[in-house]
């Protein structure tokens, strides 16, 4: 079973930058689906954006255009390049794997704080 492991949240300025990443135990290859998730208090999880392993990568409305989601196949790790924060990106931020035969896996989650 692959585990995920997600790293980089903390503490950031509104305005700053944070790259998080996802740490996969084994080779991605066969994970032909990726994405970051998050989730504030009191609100439910919801996507941030996603990744295929042919590339194709969809992002929620509003970080688009601030946020990168990219995938290392040779590293088995995807990323999330988080520019121009703001104070309701934080939330916890999961990375999530899902493989052809449906099998899925979640990260532990890493805390994204955005204030000053």
């Amino acid at each position: 079973q692959i585990q995920l492991v997600e790293s980089g949240g903390g503490l950031v300025q509104p305005g700053g930058s944070l790259r998080l990443s996802c740490a996969a135990s084994e080779s991605i290859f066969s994970i032909y689906f990726m994405g970051w998730y998050r989730q504030a208090p009191g609100k439910q999880r919801e996507y941030v954006a996603t990744i295929t392993s042919r590339g194709n990568i969809n992002y929620l409305d509003s970080v688009k255009g601030r946020f990168t989601i990219s995938r290392d196949n040779t590293k088995n790790t995807m990323y999330l390049q988080m520019n121009s924060v703001k104070p309701e990106d934080t939330a916890v931020y999961y990375c999530y794997g899902k493989k052809w035969l449906g099998e899925e896996y979640w990260g532990q989650g890493t805390q994204v704080t955005v204030s000053s």
